[in-house]
Protein backbone atom coordinates (compact mmCIF):
# COMPACT_ATOMS: atom_id res chain seq x y z
CA UNK A 1 0.00 0.00 0.00
CA UNK A 2 1.07 3.47 -1.06
CA UNK A 3 1.16 6.02 1.90
CA UNK A 4 0.09 9.23 1.76
CA UNK A 5 2.21 12.29 1.10
CA UNK A 6 3.61 13.85 3.93
CA UNK A 7 1.14 17.33 5.16
CA UNK A 8 4.34 19.24 4.88
CA UNK A 9 4.73 18.32 0.97
CA UNK A 10 1.17 18.68 0.61
CA UNK A 11 1.26 22.29 1.85
CA UNK A 12 4.52 22.73 -0.09
CA UNK A 13 2.87 22.15 -3.19
CA UNK A 14 -0.13 24.42 -2.88
CA UNK A 15 0.05 27.60 -5.21
CA UNK A 16 1.03 30.49 -3.35
CA UNK A 17 -1.03 34.19 -3.35
CA UNK A 18 0.87 36.50 -6.42
CA UNK A 19 1.95 39.69 -4.35
CA UNK A 20 0.98 41.69 -7.24
CA UNK A 21 -2.70 40.47 -6.75
CA UNK A 22 -2.91 42.21 -3.19
CA UNK A 23 -4.26 45.39 -3.98
CA UNK A 24 -1.79 48.69 -3.02
CA UNK A 25 -4.91 50.01 -1.62
CA UNK A 26 -8.82 48.38 -0.89
CA UNK A 27 -11.55 50.63 0.16
CA UNK A 28 -14.72 47.99 0.88
CA UNK A 29 -17.83 49.55 1.73
CA UNK A 30 -16.46 52.94 3.47
CA UNK A 31 -19.06 55.09 5.13
CA UNK A 32 -18.88 58.44 7.13
CA UNK A 33 -21.10 60.99 8.27
CA UNK A 34 -20.58 64.44 10.42
CA UNK A 35 -23.75 63.99 13.10
CA UNK A 36 -26.22 64.09 10.24
CA UNK A 37 -24.32 64.37 7.21
CA UNK A 38 -23.18 61.74 5.35
CA UNK A 39 -19.79 62.18 3.54
CA UNK A 40 -19.10 58.80 1.98
CA UNK A 41 -21.54 56.45 1.23
CA UNK A 42 -20.88 52.70 0.54
CA UNK A 43 -17.44 53.83 -1.42
CA UNK A 44 -15.74 50.78 -2.99
CA UNK A 45 -12.53 50.85 -5.16
CA UNK A 46 -9.13 49.09 -5.41
CA UNK A 47 -5.54 50.85 -6.63
CA UNK A 48 -2.98 48.74 -7.62
CA UNK A 49 0.53 48.21 -7.28
CA UNK A 50 2.73 50.49 -9.67
CA UNK A 51 -0.24 51.95 -10.79
CA UNK A 52 -1.85 55.79 -11.06
CA UNK A 53 -5.31 56.36 -9.90
CA UNK A 54 -7.33 59.26 -10.25
CA UNK A 55 -9.63 60.04 -7.77
CA UNK A 56 -11.61 62.40 -9.46
CA UNK A 57 -14.33 65.06 -7.66
CA UNK A 58 -15.71 68.76 -7.39
CA UNK A 59 -14.78 70.09 -4.30
CA UNK A 60 -16.95 68.48 -1.31
CA UNK A 61 -16.65 65.34 -2.74
CA UNK A 62 -15.69 63.20 -0.19
CA UNK A 63 -12.03 63.12 -1.18
CA UNK A 64 -10.13 64.66 1.66
CA UNK A 65 -12.65 62.60 3.96
CA UNK A 66 -11.63 59.32 2.42
CA UNK A 67 -7.65 60.48 2.98
CA UNK A 68 -8.55 61.20 6.68
CA UNK A 69 -9.81 57.69 7.25
CA UNK A 70 -7.30 55.72 5.27
CA UNK A 71 -4.74 57.64 7.25
CA UNK A 72 -6.17 57.01 10.43
CA UNK A 73 -6.67 60.69 11.50
CA UNK A 74 -10.38 59.76 11.33
CA UNK A 75 -11.52 56.48 13.00
CA UNK A 76 -14.05 54.20 10.07
CA UNK A 77 -17.06 54.20 11.23
CA UNK A 78 -17.92 51.50 8.26
CA UNK A 79 -16.43 49.68 5.65
CA UNK A 80 -12.85 48.67 5.76
CA UNK A 81 -9.25 49.81 4.41
CA UNK A 82 -6.49 47.92 3.53
CA UNK A 83 -2.88 48.74 2.87
CA UNK A 84 -1.57 45.70 0.33
CA UNK A 85 -3.63 43.36 2.69
CA UNK A 86 -2.91 45.09 6.37
CA UNK A 87 -6.30 46.32 7.77
CA UNK A 88 -5.77 50.10 8.81
CA UNK A 89 -8.05 49.61 11.77
CA UNK A 90 -6.63 46.21 13.11
CA UNK A 91 -3.06 46.21 11.91
CA UNK A 92 -2.22 50.23 12.13
CA UNK A 93 1.47 49.87 12.49
CA UNK A 94 1.84 47.37 9.03
CA UNK A 95 -0.07 49.39 7.13
CA UNK A 96 0.85 53.04 7.87
CA UNK A 97 4.43 52.29 7.87
CA UNK A 98 3.76 51.19 3.79
CA UNK A 99 2.09 54.68 3.21
CA UNK A 100 3.48 57.99 2.42
CA UNK A 101 0.62 60.83 2.14
CA UNK A 102 0.34 64.49 0.40
CA UNK A 103 -2.00 66.44 1.86
CA UNK A 104 -3.69 69.48 0.17
CA UNK A 105 -2.61 71.99 2.99
CA UNK A 106 1.07 72.86 3.23
CA UNK A 107 2.98 71.39 6.43
CA UNK A 108 6.49 72.05 6.35
CA UNK A 109 8.36 73.96 8.65
CA UNK A 110 8.82 77.46 7.14
CA UNK A 111 12.05 78.26 9.21
CA UNK A 112 13.59 74.81 9.17
CA UNK A 113 16.19 74.17 5.84
CA UNK A 114 15.20 71.56 3.68
CA UNK A 115 17.63 69.15 5.01
CA UNK A 116 16.36 69.67 8.88
CA UNK A 117 12.77 69.14 7.66
CA UNK A 118 13.54 65.83 6.21
CA UNK A 119 15.87 64.94 9.48
CA UNK A 120 12.94 65.83 11.39
CA UNK A 121 10.22 63.61 9.42
CA UNK A 122 12.87 60.91 9.32
CA UNK A 123 13.25 60.60 13.41
CA UNK A 124 9.41 60.25 13.48
CA UNK A 125 9.50 57.19 11.60
CA UNK A 126 12.42 55.78 13.61
CA UNK A 127 15.63 56.37 11.16
CA UNK A 128 18.71 56.82 12.42
CA UNK A 129 20.17 59.67 12.04
CA UNK A 130 23.27 58.60 9.66
CA UNK A 131 20.81 56.55 7.29
CA UNK A 132 18.53 59.84 7.55
CA UNK A 133 21.02 62.13 6.11
CA UNK A 134 22.08 59.75 3.13
CA UNK A 135 18.23 59.49 2.27
CA UNK A 136 17.32 63.12 2.73
CA UNK A 137 20.47 63.97 0.61
CA UNK A 138 19.32 60.80 -2.35
CA UNK A 139 15.64 62.43 -2.52
CA UNK A 140 17.46 66.18 -2.66
CA UNK A 141 19.36 65.30 -5.36
CA UNK A 142 16.14 63.40 -7.11
CA UNK A 143 14.18 66.42 -6.84
CA UNK A 144 17.04 68.39 -8.25
CA UNK A 145 17.04 70.78 -4.79
CA UNK A 146 19.68 69.82 -3.29
CA UNK A 147 21.95 73.09 -4.02
CA UNK A 148 19.01 74.63 -1.76
CA UNK A 149 19.76 71.80 1.07
CA UNK A 150 20.51 74.22 3.95
CA UNK A 151 18.51 77.10 2.35
CA UNK A 152 15.28 77.86 4.50
CA UNK A 153 11.69 76.72 3.63
CA UNK A 154 9.96 80.01 3.32
CA UNK A 155 12.62 80.85 0.02
CA UNK A 156 11.25 77.83 -1.75
CA UNK A 157 8.67 78.37 -5.11
CA UNK A 158 5.48 76.82 -4.54
CA UNK A 159 6.06 73.69 -7.02
CA UNK A 160 9.97 73.20 -5.18
CA UNK A 161 7.23 72.88 -1.67
CA UNK A 162 5.26 70.56 -2.87
CA UNK A 163 8.54 68.66 -4.68
CA UNK A 164 9.74 68.56 -0.68
CA UNK A 165 6.82 67.65 0.65
CA UNK A 166 6.70 64.77 -2.04
CA UNK A 167 10.40 63.71 -1.09
CA UNK A 168 9.48 63.50 2.68
CA UNK A 169 6.08 61.15 2.02
CA UNK A 170 8.87 58.90 0.39
CA UNK A 171 11.48 58.68 3.53
CA UNK A 172 10.54 55.63 4.68
CA UNK A 173 9.88 53.84 1.32
CA UNK A 174 6.45 53.23 1.27
CA UNK A 175 4.87 51.63 -1.58
CA UNK A 176 1.98 53.48 -1.55
CA UNK A 177 1.71 57.09 -1.97
CA UNK A 178 -1.86 59.48 -1.34
CA UNK A 179 -1.55 63.20 -2.74
CA UNK A 180 -4.93 65.22 -2.28
CA UNK A 181 -5.10 67.68 -4.83
CA UNK A 182 -1.07 68.54 -4.84
CA UNK A 183 -1.27 71.12 -7.47
CA UNK A 184 -3.45 73.19 -6.29
CA UNK A 185 -2.22 77.04 -5.99
CA UNK A 186 0.66 76.05 -8.75
CA UNK A 187 1.50 77.78 -12.09
CA UNK A 188 1.20 75.18 -15.24
CA UNK A 189 4.87 74.35 -15.50
CA UNK A 190 5.06 73.90 -11.64
CA UNK A 191 1.89 71.41 -12.16
CA UNK A 192 3.32 69.69 -14.93
CA UNK A 193 6.87 68.65 -13.02
CA UNK A 194 4.85 67.94 -10.21
CA UNK A 195 2.70 65.26 -11.93
CA UNK A 196 5.60 64.19 -14.04
CA UNK A 197 7.72 63.52 -10.92
CA UNK A 198 5.07 61.49 -10.22
CA UNK A 199 4.57 59.49 -12.81
CA UNK A 200 8.28 58.72 -12.93
CA UNK A 201 7.33 57.13 -8.79
CA UNK A 202 5.28 54.64 -10.75
CA UNK A 203 7.48 53.47 -13.54
CA UNK A 204 10.53 53.24 -11.91
CA UNK A 205 10.13 53.05 -8.33
CA UNK A 206 6.90 50.49 -8.59
CA UNK A 207 5.13 52.58 -6.30
CA UNK A 208 0.89 52.86 -6.51
CA UNK A 209 -0.45 56.67 -6.16
CA UNK A 210 -3.85 57.66 -5.55
CA UNK A 211 -4.05 61.25 -7.00
CA UNK A 212 -7.34 63.31 -6.03
CA UNK A 213 -8.23 66.11 -8.30
CA UNK A 214 -10.80 68.06 -9.62
CA UNK A 215 -8.60 68.90 -13.08
CA UNK A 216 -9.44 66.80 -15.74
CA UNK A 217 -6.01 67.37 -17.58
CA UNK A 218 -4.02 65.83 -14.98
CA UNK A 219 -5.76 62.31 -16.13
CA UNK A 220 -3.57 60.65 -18.90
CA UNK A 221 -5.64 57.65 -20.86
CA UNK A 222 -3.38 54.91 -19.12
CA UNK A 223 -4.56 56.11 -15.69
CA UNK A 224 -7.08 53.65 -13.57
CA UNK A 225 -10.38 56.65 -12.72
CA UNK A 226 -12.36 56.93 -9.67
CA UNK A 227 -15.20 59.35 -10.07
CA UNK A 228 -16.10 60.54 -6.43
CA UNK A 229 -19.36 62.44 -6.63
CA UNK A 230 -21.27 63.74 -3.09
CA UNK A 231 -19.69 60.66 -1.34
CA UNK A 232 -20.73 58.26 -3.92
CA UNK A 233 -18.62 56.11 -6.41
CA UNK A 234 -20.60 57.21 -9.99
CA UNK A 235 -17.58 55.15 -11.59
CA UNK A 236 -14.46 53.35 -11.66
CA UNK A 237 -11.98 51.45 -13.71
CA UNK A 238 -9.36 52.10 -16.75
CA UNK A 239 -10.05 56.13 -18.46
CA UNK A 240 -10.83 54.85 -21.59
CA UNK A 241 -13.93 51.97 -20.49
CA UNK A 242 -15.24 55.14 -17.73
CA UNK A 243 -15.34 57.31 -20.95
CA UNK A 244 -16.72 54.75 -23.40
CA UNK A 245 -19.53 53.43 -20.45
CA UNK A 246 -20.67 57.03 -19.96
CA UNK A 247 -21.41 57.32 -24.06
CA UNK A 248 -19.08 60.19 -23.93
CA UNK A 249 -15.40 61.16 -25.61
CA UNK A 250 -13.64 62.38 -23.08
CA UNK A 251 -12.94 62.26 -19.17
CA UNK A 252 -14.80 66.24 -19.38
CA UNK A 253 -17.62 64.78 -20.94
CA UNK A 254 -17.63 61.82 -19.09
CA UNK A 255 -18.05 63.24 -15.70
CA UNK A 256 -20.63 66.14 -16.72
CA UNK A 257 -23.29 62.75 -17.74
CA UNK A 258 -22.38 60.84 -14.44
CA UNK A 259 -22.33 63.49 -12.11
CA UNK A 260 -24.83 66.54 -13.67
CA UNK A 261 -22.36 68.79 -13.28
CA UNK A 262 -20.88 71.69 -14.97
CA UNK A 263 -17.79 71.65 -17.36
CA UNK A 264 -15.60 74.12 -16.75
CA UNK A 265 -13.00 75.99 -19.62
CA UNK A 266 -9.19 75.34 -19.16
CA UNK A 267 -10.16 71.36 -17.82
CA UNK A 268 -11.39 72.24 -13.86
CA UNK A 269 -14.53 70.75 -13.27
Amino acid sequence: MTSPAPIAETRDSAPKPDPAAVPALSIDGVSHAYGPRRALSDVSFNVAPASFTALLGLNGAGKSTLFSLITRLFGIQSGHVGIFGHDVSSMPGEALRLLGVVFQPRTLDLDLSLTQNLLYHAALHGIGRRDAAARAAELLDRIRLAERAGSKVRDLSGGQMRRLEIARALLHRPRLLLLDEPTVGLDVKARADIISHVRQLVTEQGIGVLWATHLFDEIAPGDDLVVLHQGKVLAKGPVGRVITDAGAQDVNTAFMRLTGAQVMPGGGA
